[in-house]
């Protein structure tokens, strides 16, 4: 396979969400979590810069050779859409390629929790979707604000980075803007976003003080926030929040928090038996008892809030586990591995 286009095709006929596309590697497909070679020949130096670089144009080679790394969306003929990184890698080009749906996903067919349906109905807050690297955050997200826009009259403002999924206006009238392109940062996509009459903000991914901070004062003064944040459980979210935070500004960041989130879907996606993805979640509704966790130190308590919780709506990963794992869509190995990060 000497061509980017005939690797697309195969990777979407065999269901990979990633191509990889290294020097001296051949090409990789991640399948069901694991890296699979689908070539029997290694890529050399000069094919895999030039399967590269036809993914670019000219002016994209130029900066990309000035910044010597480069993310953007592309798309093919049929109008399937990738996210792409190119970047140099001990002196060889290289590109890993994420594949992704034409359009979103209905909230429906990923099978989450009810809680999740429930919160795209609040009319203020900040809704967290965390995990790890590639367990699906964007695509719930995404969902989510699908069911808005089917289902309500709102004015939703995006600012992602890049555009994954493209949202077609229905009931509501979706701006989506583009960090780098459509806006300098996420910090100056929110701000500004503020000044447009929003009801609803999405932001792909909580990675600044700035942009938290913004965030969560719009989430307390009356705008629903949604967005992503990389953290492995739960229970560490504040001390996530708060690594981005300056010091001496602990207490402040607490209260915001406090005072602004409305629930957290925490996900892994799964592989399943019939070769398949499913995810699998725990919730967290922000009760007063939550809230008053927050504003302290204990937030290692946020574990037992979301097991004697399910009157509001919380599930605790162990039962979304145990249910996958009962109706047969994951086998045991899957079952125990993801289990033992949340004992």
């Amino acid at each position: 396979m000497k061509n980017v286009q005939d690797i697309l095709k195969l990777a979407r006929t065999k269901k990979a969400t990633d191509v990889h596309l290294a020097a001296g590697s051949p090409v990789l497909f991640r399948i069901e979590r694991e890296l699979v070679p689908v070539t029997k020949e290694t890529l050399s130096p000069q094919l895999t810069k030039e399967l590269s670089y036809s993914l670019l144009d000219e002016r994209q080679i130029a900066e990309f050779e000035d910044t010597l790394d480069f993310d953007f969306m592309g798309t093919d003929e049929d109008r399937n859409r990738y996210r792409i990184n190119v970047s140099f890698n001990d002196g060889s080009v290289g590109a890993v390629i994420r594949l992704l749906p034409s359009e979103p996903l209905p909230l429906e067919q990923l099978r989450l929790p009810e809680l999740v349906h429930r919160l795209t109905q609040a009319r203020k807050g900040l809704i967290l979707i965390t995990g790890s690297t590639s367990q699906g955050k964007t695509t719930t997200m995404t969902g989510m604000i699908d069911v808005i826009n089917r289902q309500y009259r709102k004015h939703v403002v995006t600012i992602e980075d890049p555009i994954e999924y493209v949202h077609t206006n229905k009931n509501s009238i979706i701006r989506q803007r583009e960090v780098g392109k459509d806006t300098k940062s996420f910090g100056r996509g929110l701000r500004a976003a503020l000044r447009q009459d929003p009801d609803v903000i999405a932001i792909g991914e909580m990675r600044d003080y700035d942009t938290i901070k913004t965030a969560l004062t719009a989430a307390e003064t009356g705008v629903l926030v949604l967005s992503t944040l990389h953290i492995i459980s739960i229970d560490k979210i504040i001390e996530r929040l708060l690594s981005y935070a300056p010091d001496g500004s602990d207490g402040h960041m607490r209260a915001l928090m406090a005072e602004a989130l409305l629930g957290v879907i925490h996900q892994e996606l799964l592989p399943t038996t019939n070769g398949g993805k499913r995810v699998a979640c725990e919730t967290l509704m922000a009760t007063d008892a939550v809230r008053n966790i927050m504003r302290k130190r204990g937030t290692f308590h946020l574990r037992n809030m979301i097991t004697t919780g399910q009157r509001f709506g919380m599930q605790s990963m162990k039962t979304s586990l145990d249910q996958l794992h009962e109706e047969g869509v994951i086998n045991d190995s899957v079952y125990d591995s993801v289990l033992q990060n949340y004992r």
